[in-house]
């Protein structure tokens, strides 16, 4: 059994937390076509809710941001109000919930936008290939896959716009009830995409070395405490991933950076993925967790193939406050009795990890059965 360090309360900010295992973001694409939560997504995180906290699944900020087909956002009255009854439930069990804020960038395709271009800081396409819409009448069970393209360099009104849209998603997040929310600057999307020097050519105030590169992270920040105090504000950041044609020249830079900033406005904690072992992503061969630390004295919440075992050690150590665990809570509703208890892990099933509604989602039973 793993010791009790991990098992023991955490104050993430101003939320206090029972555990320090974590709900780690997992997008499952059970919202609407129209990216309206559902009453099952509300089943789904109850049933979660004993962890210490749900980091909820990537949620969009701005249609121009969006390209996950039957993934949520979190900018109409409608969406609100189906967020609403989703925090409802998982309060109701006891649990606490922070909304991630999500702007996709280069990595929407022309389809999910009327066929215009998508925006990124420069016009360097992402590597790889995503899943596009079902076209009209296919009912297969797989959705297509399309390649990313070359997106248009964002200007002076599009980062306002962008910016403007962090502080709607923000001011929607705690109207929907949220307990906080957590920025979304990791995984090659927008923001990490300014960060990283390999994706951010930009000549301008929002690019050249890391202080102009982490600028938009900086004014996305502030735009999202204008609406949310600080202390109820997280971030999530990957300054190693390579993933997608992501790259830094300076990662051991770049995170120190990124820990000033969250250190000056205060934030509630740094979700960092750098993961102990390679699969979902690859280990880095130089972590970056000391420069965290180094210039960051928040609350950080760490990420990637860990166990109960690794976890306890980690946090044990004080290399973690809490860790995140995505791919378990697929199969496993009662991970944390499942991890109190020493009990096996069910296995996913992962034909239906991004499409489907019940299957493969709320029908995955505890380890009694129940």
């Amino acid at each position: 059994m793993p010791a009790e360090s991990l098992f023991s309360p955490v104050s993430l900010g101003a939320i206090e937390c029972p555990n320090r295992i974590v709900m780690a973001p997992l997008t499952r694409a059970r919202a609407t076509e129209q990216h309206v939560p559902t009453e099952m997504m509300a089943d789904y995180y109850a049933m979660r809710a004993d962890c210490g906290l749900i980091v909820s699944e990537a949620t969009a900020v701005d249609p121009l941001g969006m390209g996950w087909y039957r993934a949520p956002g979190i900018w109409t009255q409608e969406m609100v109000d189906a967020w609403r009854r989703v925090t409802d439930a998982v309060h109701e069990a006891g649990g606490r919930m922070v909304c991630q804020l999500w702007h996709m960038g280069r990595l929407v395709l022309p389809d999910y936008l009327g066929g215009e271009l998508p925006i990124a800081p420069s016009a360097i396409a992402g590597e790889g290939e995503t899943f596009a819409p079902r076209p009209a009448g296919d009912d297969s069970h797989f959705l297509p896959m399309k390649p990313y393209v070359v997106p248009r360099e964002m200007d002076a009104a599009d980062i306002a716009r962008a910016l403007e849209s962090y502080a709607i998603g923000a001011a929607n997040a705690r109207r929907a009830g949220f307990d906080g929310v957590e920025i979304h600057a990791a995984n090659g999307y927008l923001i990490d995409q300014f960060l990283q020097s390999k994706t951010n050519h930009r000549t301008d105030g929002y690019g050249g070395d890391v202080n102009g590169r982490t600028r938009f992270l900086a004014e996305v920040i502030g735009a999202v405490c204008s609406e949310i105090a600080p202390d109820r504000v997280g971030m999530r950041v990957s300054p190693t991933s390579e993933r997608k044609g992501m790259g830094d020249e300076n990662p051991d830079a770049l995170t120190g950076a990124i820990g000033s900033i969250a250190q000056k406005a205060g934030m509630a904690y740094v979700h960092l993925i750098e993961p102990i072992a390679s699969g979902f992503m690859e280990k880095p061969d130089r972590p970056v967790m000391d420069k965290l630390r180094a210039a960051y004295s928040g609350a950080v919440i760490q990420n990637g193939s860990f166990d109960a075992q690794t976890a306890d050690e980690f946090i044990a150590a004080g290399q973690a406050d809490a860790v995140s665990f995505g791919r378990p809570y697929i199969a496993n509703p009662d991970l944390v009795t499942r991890f109190r208890q020493s009990l096996p892990l069910a296995e996913a099933d992962f034909d239906y990890a991004y499409v489907g509604d019940e299957k493969g989602y709320i029908d995955y039973p505890d380890y009694a059965g129940s």
